[in-house]
């Protein structure tokens, strides 16, 4: 059988290349080719041992790009040669979730990198449900971002599908609160205002056309009165994942107005339920995506309504792997979206 070399993570912080075996193609299934992978937060819990609901040893790789190389006999949404990125979510297409719309939340959800094998290796095979073609102009690191810009489109819907006219902040300027912010303001939001308090991200939202405000300088509640107005924000988007934020999002949002938490928690939060109920807060979680938000996320950045390339910081080879981490930890907020070029 032929072969091909897989990146495993053994344990926290340590990854070993292993020759093994490439999956035969089942009929309604596909074989790609992979060519870029990025790192995002939830790999990072994982590569420091924080990840909640994962195991060693573990295959990682979610956000991907990558070619179709053989397809299935009954395959009919790809083609050989077509770009593709894909759904990582591994659902049982029984429970109450799943058949009424929301296999994200599928109540056995097994996520590939994560519960169930990734994508980190020369070949993967994949249900072919689960692949999106991408337009044959864009790049492949752009086709890596899709997946991340997913999670924002879901995100910024489970407050509403429409933001003309809204005002949103968003707490938060990594990767996934930048997306967050763009995709507010392409879906028609009238303002968003991004708090970061790094300068190096700070900047970044700036390249993407995002208004900014550091509340180490300068007070939130403040900035959000000055761009919202005296009535503030409908929306406050928590996409870190930390106590403080998430006590500023409940602390300074308008009373009845929405807290969408995005932010994958790394430790037990503590939240002041108290001024949740008291100030009518609608408290949301926003988890995943499902493909019309990949569908949606790949329509924005056709219609050029996405600043990709001010986030994409850093670029290593398959077998750098582990150097792509080390420069995420060392670099910090300076390490926005590391890819892993899976040609190198």
């Amino acid at each position: 059988m032929e072969k091909m070399t897989q990146a495993i993570m053994t344990s926290p912080g340590n990854i070993e290349y292993h020759e093994v075996d490439i999956p035969p193609v089942q009929p309604d299934q596909v074989k790609v080719r992979m060519k870029r992978i990025g790192i995002c937060g939830s790999d990072i819990h994982v590569n420091h041992g924080k990840h909640p609901y994962t195991s060693y040893p573990v295959v990682q790789g979610h956000e991907v790009s990558a070619e179709v190389v053989e397809i299935g006999s009954e395959v009919t949404n790809c083609k050989i040669g077509d770009r593709v990125t894909i759904q990582p979510q591994v659902v049982c297409q029984k429970c109450y979730p799943c058949t009424h719309g929301m296999y994200n939340d599928c109540e056995t959800l097994k996520v590939m990198g994560f519960q169930t094998t990734g994508m980190a290796s020369d070949y993967f095979v994949v249900d072919a449900k689960k692949v999106l073609v991408l337009p044959s102009s864009m790049s492949w690191e752009h086709g890596a971002m899709i997946e991340p810009l997913a999670v924002a489109v879901h995100a910024v819907r489970r407050f509403s599908q429409d933001m003309t006219g809204r005002k949103a902040v968003v707490l938060g300027g990594g990767p996934i609160g930048n997306l967050v912010a763009q995709t507010a303001k392409a879906l028609g939001a009238d303002v968003v205002l991004l708090s970061e308090l790094s300068a190096y991200r700070l900047e970044t939202a700036g390249k993407c056309g995002i208004t900014t405000v550091n509340p180490s300088e300068r007070s939130l509640l403040d900035a959000i009165i000055e761009t919202c107005g005296e009535d503030r924000a409908d929306v406050i988007f928590e996409c870190i994942g930390i106590n403080p934020t998430t006590k500023q999002a409940i602390e300074y949002a308008r009373k009845g107005s929405h807290i969408v938490i995005v932010g994958v928690f790394g430790d037990l939060a503590t939240v002041d339920m108290a001024a949740v109920q008291d100030h009518e807060l609608t408290l949301l979680g926003s988890a995943m995506y499902r493909e019309e938000d990949y569908i949606k996320a790949i329509e924005l950045v056709a219609d050029g309504k996405i600043e990709f390339d001010a986030l994409i910081t850093h670029n290593f080879g398959f077998r750098e792997f582990k150097k792509g981490y080390d420069t995420i930890d060392m670099e910090k907020d300076k390490a926005m979206k590391v890819m892993i070029d899976m040609e190198r």
